[in-house]
Protein backbone atom coordinates (compact mmCIF):
# COMPACT_ATOMS: atom_id res chain seq x y z
CA UNK A 1 0.00 0.00 0.00
CA UNK A 2 2.92 1.92 1.03
CA UNK A 3 4.62 1.34 -2.25
CA UNK A 4 1.08 2.72 -4.23
CA UNK A 5 1.05 6.14 -2.85
CA UNK A 6 4.76 6.72 -3.26
CA UNK A 7 4.35 5.50 -7.27
CA UNK A 8 1.69 8.09 -7.51
CA UNK A 9 2.87 10.45 -5.03
CA UNK A 10 5.77 12.07 -6.88
CA UNK A 11 4.17 12.49 -10.34
CA UNK A 12 1.00 14.38 -8.28
CA UNK A 13 3.68 16.69 -7.36
CA UNK A 14 5.20 17.33 -10.14
CA UNK A 15 1.86 17.93 -12.15
CA UNK A 16 0.81 20.40 -8.73
CA UNK A 17 4.08 22.10 -9.63
CA UNK A 18 3.05 22.46 -12.86
CA UNK A 19 -0.08 23.93 -12.73
CA UNK A 20 1.58 25.92 -9.99
CA UNK A 21 3.69 27.38 -12.65
CA UNK A 22 2.33 27.33 -15.87
CA UNK A 23 -1.63 28.15 -14.94
CA UNK A 24 -1.00 31.95 -14.52
CA UNK A 25 0.86 31.63 -18.41
CA UNK A 26 -1.74 30.00 -19.70
CA UNK A 27 -4.70 32.09 -18.98
CA UNK A 28 -2.24 35.12 -20.01
CA UNK A 29 -2.06 32.98 -23.37
CA UNK A 30 -5.96 32.48 -23.38
CA UNK A 31 -7.44 36.01 -22.42
CA UNK A 32 -5.30 37.40 -25.47
CA UNK A 33 -7.75 35.95 -27.83
CA UNK A 34 -10.49 37.22 -25.99
CA UNK A 35 -12.96 40.01 -27.67
CA UNK A 36 -13.70 41.66 -24.56
CA UNK A 37 -11.26 43.43 -21.72
CA UNK A 38 -9.36 42.23 -19.34
CA UNK A 39 -10.23 41.21 -16.71
CA UNK A 40 -13.48 40.29 -17.74
CA UNK A 41 -15.86 37.50 -18.70
CA UNK A 42 -14.89 35.86 -21.59
CA UNK A 43 -16.60 37.12 -25.00
CA UNK A 44 -15.65 35.13 -27.50
CA UNK A 45 -12.63 34.25 -29.81
CA UNK A 46 -10.58 37.52 -31.26
CA UNK A 47 -7.67 38.63 -32.84
CA UNK A 48 -8.53 42.28 -31.79
CA UNK A 49 -5.50 42.71 -29.53
CA UNK A 50 -2.97 41.35 -31.74
CA UNK A 51 -4.31 43.71 -34.59
CA UNK A 52 -4.02 46.45 -32.25
CA UNK A 53 -0.93 45.15 -31.00
CA UNK A 54 0.66 45.21 -34.56
CA UNK A 55 -0.69 49.03 -35.58
CA UNK A 56 0.39 50.44 -32.36
CA UNK A 57 3.45 52.87 -33.51
CA UNK A 58 4.64 52.97 -29.79
CA UNK A 59 5.38 48.89 -29.65
CA UNK A 60 7.51 48.75 -32.83
CA UNK A 61 9.57 51.83 -31.17
CA UNK A 62 9.73 49.96 -28.13
CA UNK A 63 10.64 46.64 -29.96
CA UNK A 64 13.21 48.25 -32.51
CA UNK A 65 14.95 49.44 -29.43
CA UNK A 66 15.07 46.35 -27.52
CA UNK A 67 16.48 44.42 -30.67
CA UNK A 68 19.36 47.24 -30.82
CA UNK A 69 20.32 46.82 -27.74
CA UNK A 70 20.29 43.00 -27.30
CA UNK A 71 22.15 42.32 -30.54
CA UNK A 72 24.66 45.30 -29.74
CA UNK A 73 25.01 43.84 -26.11
CA UNK A 74 25.46 39.90 -27.78
CA UNK A 75 28.22 40.99 -30.02
CA UNK A 76 29.77 43.10 -27.63
CA UNK A 77 29.55 40.45 -25.09
CA UNK A 78 30.64 37.81 -27.77
CA UNK A 79 33.58 39.65 -29.06
CA UNK A 80 34.91 40.61 -24.81
CA UNK A 81 34.29 37.34 -23.93
CA UNK A 82 36.63 35.34 -26.57
CA UNK A 83 39.12 37.59 -26.08
CA UNK A 84 39.14 37.76 -22.64
CA UNK A 85 38.93 33.72 -22.54
CA UNK A 86 41.50 32.86 -25.07
CA UNK A 87 43.96 35.46 -23.27
CA UNK A 88 43.60 33.99 -20.39
CA UNK A 89 43.60 30.31 -21.50
CA UNK A 90 47.32 31.69 -23.08
CA UNK A 91 48.20 32.99 -19.62
CA UNK A 92 47.27 30.01 -17.90
CA UNK A 93 44.86 31.67 -15.76
CA UNK A 94 41.39 31.39 -14.52
CA UNK A 95 38.96 34.55 -14.88
CA UNK A 96 35.75 32.90 -14.80
CA UNK A 97 34.90 33.43 -10.78
CA UNK A 98 34.83 37.20 -11.71
CA UNK A 99 31.95 36.85 -14.07
CA UNK A 100 29.84 34.55 -11.66
CA UNK A 101 29.20 37.80 -9.78
CA UNK A 102 26.98 38.46 -13.12
CA UNK A 103 24.63 36.58 -12.44
CA UNK A 104 24.76 36.02 -8.30
CA UNK A 105 24.45 39.54 -7.64
CA UNK A 106 20.96 40.82 -7.61
CA UNK A 107 20.20 43.08 -10.57
CA UNK A 108 19.04 46.06 -8.74
CA UNK A 109 22.75 45.80 -7.54
CA UNK A 110 24.33 46.08 -10.82
CA UNK A 111 21.36 48.78 -12.36
CA UNK A 112 22.60 51.09 -9.40
CA UNK A 113 26.21 50.89 -9.93
CA UNK A 114 25.76 51.24 -13.58
CA UNK A 115 23.40 54.29 -12.70
CA UNK A 116 26.02 55.62 -10.55
CA UNK A 117 28.71 55.23 -12.13
CA UNK A 118 27.37 56.98 -15.52
CA UNK A 119 26.19 60.31 -12.72
CA UNK A 120 29.63 60.43 -11.52
CA UNK A 121 31.24 60.30 -15.15
CA UNK A 122 27.79 62.62 -16.65
CA UNK A 123 27.21 59.89 -19.48
CA UNK A 124 23.74 60.89 -20.59
CA UNK A 125 20.97 57.78 -20.47
CA UNK A 126 20.24 56.17 -23.66
CA UNK A 127 20.76 53.28 -25.80
CA UNK A 128 24.39 53.11 -25.25
CA UNK A 129 24.40 53.32 -21.68
CA UNK A 130 21.66 50.47 -21.92
CA UNK A 131 23.82 48.57 -24.10
CA UNK A 132 26.80 49.26 -22.05
CA UNK A 133 24.91 47.74 -19.27
CA UNK A 134 23.11 44.65 -21.02
CA UNK A 135 26.93 43.81 -22.09
CA UNK A 136 28.27 43.59 -18.24
CA UNK A 137 24.92 41.15 -17.36
CA UNK A 138 25.95 38.91 -20.32
CA UNK A 139 29.44 38.74 -19.87
CA UNK A 140 28.36 36.83 -16.99
CA UNK A 141 26.53 34.19 -19.10
CA UNK A 142 28.72 33.93 -22.10
CA UNK A 143 32.75 33.96 -20.66
CA UNK A 144 31.50 30.31 -18.45
CA UNK A 145 29.87 28.81 -21.65
CA UNK A 146 32.83 29.83 -23.79
CA UNK A 147 35.54 29.03 -20.92
CA UNK A 148 33.85 25.48 -20.49
CA UNK A 149 33.98 25.04 -24.67
CA UNK A 150 37.54 26.16 -25.19
CA UNK A 151 38.90 23.56 -21.99
CA UNK A 152 37.53 21.05 -24.40
CA UNK A 153 40.06 21.83 -26.98
CA UNK A 154 42.75 19.20 -27.79
CA UNK A 155 46.02 21.69 -27.73
CA UNK A 156 47.60 19.31 -29.91
CA UNK A 157 45.53 20.54 -32.67
CA UNK A 158 46.51 24.55 -31.53
CA UNK A 159 50.73 23.68 -31.57
CA UNK A 160 50.65 21.36 -35.24
CA UNK A 161 48.89 24.69 -36.47
CA UNK A 162 51.81 26.38 -35.17
CA UNK A 163 54.31 23.95 -36.09
CA UNK A 164 53.02 24.34 -39.84
CA UNK A 165 53.78 27.69 -40.04
CA UNK A 166 50.44 29.44 -39.43
CA UNK A 167 49.65 32.37 -37.80
CA UNK A 168 48.22 32.80 -34.24
CA UNK A 169 45.53 34.51 -36.58
CA UNK A 170 45.52 32.32 -38.70
CA UNK A 171 45.06 29.43 -35.89
CA UNK A 172 42.29 31.27 -34.07
CA UNK A 173 40.29 31.67 -37.35
CA UNK A 174 40.74 27.96 -38.89
CA UNK A 175 41.14 26.14 -35.92
CA UNK A 176 39.90 27.54 -32.37
CA UNK A 177 37.05 29.59 -33.58
CA UNK A 178 35.26 26.36 -35.44
CA UNK A 179 35.62 24.56 -32.89
CA UNK A 180 33.99 27.31 -30.64
CA UNK A 181 31.23 27.85 -33.00
CA UNK A 182 28.49 25.72 -30.87
CA UNK A 183 29.27 27.36 -27.40
CA UNK A 184 29.28 30.86 -29.64
CA UNK A 185 25.84 30.69 -30.88
CA UNK A 186 24.46 29.54 -27.39
CA UNK A 187 26.21 32.08 -26.01
CA UNK A 188 24.49 34.72 -28.42
CA UNK A 189 21.08 33.03 -27.89
CA UNK A 190 21.12 33.57 -24.54
CA UNK A 191 22.41 36.60 -24.32
CA UNK A 192 19.37 38.23 -26.75
CA UNK A 193 16.94 36.18 -24.09
CA UNK A 194 18.56 38.18 -21.05
CA UNK A 195 18.69 41.14 -22.68
CA UNK A 196 14.87 41.42 -23.90
CA UNK A 197 13.26 39.90 -20.75
CA UNK A 198 15.54 42.53 -18.64
CA UNK A 199 13.67 44.90 -16.97
CA UNK A 200 15.65 46.56 -13.99
CA UNK A 201 18.64 47.64 -15.66
CA UNK A 202 16.85 48.88 -18.22
CA UNK A 203 14.35 50.92 -15.59
CA UNK A 204 17.86 52.58 -14.00
CA UNK A 205 20.32 52.52 -17.13
CA UNK A 206 18.07 53.47 -20.29
CA UNK A 207 16.53 57.35 -19.15
CA UNK A 208 13.36 58.82 -20.60
CA UNK A 209 15.31 58.52 -24.63
CA UNK A 210 14.89 55.11 -24.83
CA UNK A 211 11.95 53.06 -23.96
CA UNK A 212 12.18 49.26 -24.51
CA UNK A 213 9.59 46.44 -24.87
CA UNK A 214 9.81 45.50 -20.72
CA UNK A 215 9.71 49.56 -19.71
CA UNK A 216 6.14 49.57 -22.18
CA UNK A 217 4.66 47.16 -20.97
CA UNK A 218 5.62 48.43 -17.33
CA UNK A 219 3.92 51.70 -18.31
CA UNK A 220 0.89 50.26 -20.33
CA UNK A 221 0.27 48.22 -16.55
CA UNK A 222 0.73 51.57 -14.52
CA UNK A 223 -2.25 52.92 -16.89
CA UNK A 224 -4.37 49.95 -16.65
CA UNK A 225 -4.14 46.59 -17.42
CA UNK A 226 -4.65 46.24 -21.43
CA UNK A 227 -5.52 43.29 -22.96
CA UNK A 228 -2.76 44.33 -25.53
CA UNK A 229 -0.52 43.18 -23.14
CA UNK A 230 -1.31 39.79 -22.55
CA UNK A 231 -1.59 39.75 -26.57
CA UNK A 232 2.58 41.10 -26.44
CA UNK A 233 3.24 38.83 -23.42
CA UNK A 234 2.30 36.14 -25.64
CA UNK A 235 4.28 36.74 -28.63
CA UNK A 236 7.41 37.54 -26.40
CA UNK A 237 6.85 34.03 -24.74
CA UNK A 238 6.63 32.34 -28.30
CA UNK A 239 10.16 34.24 -28.92
CA UNK A 240 12.24 33.48 -26.12
CA UNK A 241 10.60 29.80 -26.11
CA UNK A 242 11.95 29.69 -29.50
CA UNK A 243 15.53 30.54 -28.33
CA UNK A 244 15.36 27.70 -25.63
CA UNK A 245 14.24 25.28 -27.79
CA UNK A 246 17.26 26.49 -30.36
CA UNK A 247 19.28 26.53 -27.04
CA UNK A 248 18.82 23.02 -26.25
CA UNK A 249 18.66 21.77 -30.13
CA UNK A 250 22.66 22.89 -30.15
CA UNK A 251 23.40 21.40 -26.75
CA UNK A 252 22.16 17.98 -27.95
CA UNK A 253 23.94 18.21 -31.15
CA UNK A 254 26.73 19.50 -29.30
CA UNK A 255 26.49 16.36 -27.03
CA UNK A 256 26.72 14.04 -29.76
CA UNK A 257 29.04 15.57 -32.08
CA UNK A 258 31.05 14.70 -29.01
Amino acid sequence: MKLKINKYLLPLYVLSFCLFLYLPIMILMMYSFNEGGFPAEWQGLSLRWYYDLFESVEIWRAFKNSLIVAVGSACLSLSMGLMLVCGAKQLKKNIVFFFFSNILIPDIVIAVGMLSLFSYFMVPLGLITLVIGHTLLGLGFTIPVLKSRLDELDYRLVEASYDLGASSLYTFRYVILPFLYPAIVVSALMVLIVSFDDFVIAFFCSGSSAQTLSLYVFTMIRLGISPTVNALSTIMLLVSSFFILAISILQARLANYE
